[in-house]
C-alpha cells in the first residue's frame, strides 16, 4: 500500500489482537461500536466452531482517535481473546518451569510442517497461533476504518456468498442486501441457503470441512483510481493480493475472471453508450465483464471480485500426517475449528477490499484531513462532468 498501511499482531490464544493502521486522514468521525460490529459480523455464519461460542469480540481503540475524531496519527485497535484465561501456560510471554508438549504432526494444508521448518520451532504451535485465521479480526478492525472512509464518498462495499461446498446460488439475482446480512449464510437464494445449511450439517457428521466461493461487490467508486503506468499501481494486482492473502483463499478473479478466458473479444469486452439520462457520467454499459476495473485502473462500474476458498485444514476426522519427531505415520493434529468459514471471509473479503480502495482513493485525491481530501475529490467528479 503507499498512502494507507496496516499491521497486526498478536496470536490466536495470547493475550489479545492488535490492529495498527496508518496514513488514515484526520477527521474522520469513528467510534468503538462502528468497528465492534464489523466484527460481530465476521463471527457469526453457519458453520463456525466452538471458538465463538467463547468470544464476543470488542474494539478498543488505544490510539489516533480523540473526542470521536482521527487526528491524523496511527489508529491502533486492541481485541482481546477472551480465551486467554485457559492458555496463559501454554501461550506465556515469561518462561515458566513446564513448558506444554510440543506438536509435531503437522496438519496437510495448513502453515504448520512449512512453518516448523522455516523457524525452527520442532512444534507446531507457535507456527499455528500465528497463521490461524483469528488473526483476520484485527483485519476487519482496520477494514472498519477504511469502510467509513468511503462511505463519505458514497462508496459502499458488500459482501455474499456464491457457493459452498457443491452448492452454488442459481443463475443471476438480483441481491437483497439485508437479505444478506440476516441469512446464517450469507447467501441471498432461498433454495440456495438451505442446501448450504444441510451440506455444512453433513460435513460435519463427517468430521470433515468445506469451502466455496465468495463475492465482493463495491459501489460508488469513482473512475481513475489506480494506474496503467506501473505493475505495481495497477488496482486489479493490489486487490488480488490482499483478497489472496485471506487465509485458505486460493484463487481470486475480477469480474467474469476465467470466464473471460473461454469468450469471444466481441462478447467479453462492456461496450460504451452515450446515456444522456446519467447524471454522474455520458455514458453506461449494458454489462460489467470486466468487474469495474479495466487497464488496471476503475472505469466507474461497480468492482466485483470473487474468491475461491479451500476448505479449512483442521478436520474432525483428521488426515494422515507424520511425527516430525519421530518420522512416524500419524494423524494430523486436532483442534476445536470451524467446519465452513465462507461466510465470515466474505466480511473479511469486504475489509480488504475497503483498505485497498482507501488506499487508492488516498493516493488519488491527496489531502491529510478529511475536509482536504473532499475538497479534491469533488473538484475532479465535478471537472469529470465537463
Amino acid at each position: 500500500m503507499n498512502r494507507l498501511r496496516f499491521i497486526t499482531t498478536g496470536e490466536s490464544h495470547g493475550k489479545g489482537i492488535l490492529s495498527i493502521l496508518e496514513g488514515m486522514v484526520a477527521g474522520l468521525l469513528l467510534d468503538e461500536d462502528m468497528i465492534t460490529y464489523e466484527l460481530k459480523r465476521r463471527q457469526a455464519g453457519y458453520g463456525r466452531g466452538g471458538r465463538m461460542k467463547i468470544e464476543s469480540d470488542t474494539a478498543e481503540v488505544l490510539s489516533g482517535v480523540r473526542y470521536g475524531y482521527t487526528i491524523g496519527s496511527p489508529i491502533s485497535i486492541y481485541i482481546q481473546n477472551k480465551d486467554w484465561k485457559n492458555w496463559r501456560d501454554k501461550m506465556s510471554v515469561n518462561p515458566v518451569e513446564t513448558t506444554a508438549e510440543p506438536i509435531t504432526s503437522p496438519r496437510p494444508g495448513h502453515a504448520d510442517l512449512a512453518g516448523m521448518i522455516k523457524y525452527g520451532t520442532g512444534d507446531t504451535r507457535p507456527v499455528l497461533e500465528r497463521a490461524s485465521a483469528r488473526e483476520t479480526a484485527a483485519r476487519v478492525a482496520a477494514g472498519a476504518v477504511a469502510k467509513k472512509f468511503l462511505e463519505v464518498f458514497d462508496i459502499t462495499v458488500h459482501s455474499h456468498t456464491i457457493g459452498i461446498g457443491k452448492v452454488n446460488i442459481c443463475g443471476e439475482i438480483d441481491i437483497d442486501w439485508q437479505k444478506v446480512e440476516n441469512s446464517p449464510v450469507r447467501c441471498a437464494d432461498d433454495i440456495a441457503e438451505k442446501a448450504m445449511i444441510t451440506a455444512i450439517d453433513e460435513a460435519k457428521a463427517a468430521g470433515d470441512t468445506l469451502g466455496g466461493i465468495l463475492e465482493v461487490v463495491i459501489y460508488g467508486v469513482p473512475v481513475g483510481l489506480g494506474s496503467y503506468v506501473q505493475w505495481d499501481r495497477r488496482l486489479d494486482m493490489r486487490i488480488a493480493g490482499a483478497i489472496m492473502s485471506i487465509q485458505a483463499v486460493k484463487g481470486v478473479e475480477i469480474g467474469q475472471g476465467f470466464a473471460l478466458a473461454s469468450m469471444m473479444g466481441s462478447e467479453a469486452h462492456d461496450i460504451i453508450e452515450p446515456d444522456s439520462q446519467n447524471i454522474k457520467k455520458k455514458w453506461s454499459r449494458p454489462t460489467n465483464n470486466a468487474g469495474g476495473i479495466e487497464g488496471g485502473m476503475t472505469n466507474g462500474e461497480p468492482v466485483i471480485i470473487r474468491a475461491a476458498l479451500k476448505p479449512i485444514a483442521t478436520l474432525g476426522k483428521p488426515l494422515k500426517s507424520i511425527d516430525m519427531s519421530t518420522g512416524d505415520t500419524t494423524q494430523a493434529h486436532y483442534e476445536r475449528s470451524d467446519i465452513c468459514v465462507v461466510p465470515a471471509a466474505g466480511v473479511i473479503g469486504e475489509a480488504m477490499a475497503a483498505l485497498v480502495l482507501a488506499d487508492a482513493m488516498l493516493e488519488k485525491f491527496g489531502g491529510d484531513t478529511l475536509s482536504e481530501i473532499s475538497d479534491n475529490y469533488r473538484s475532479y467528479i465535478w471537472n469529470a462532468k465537463e
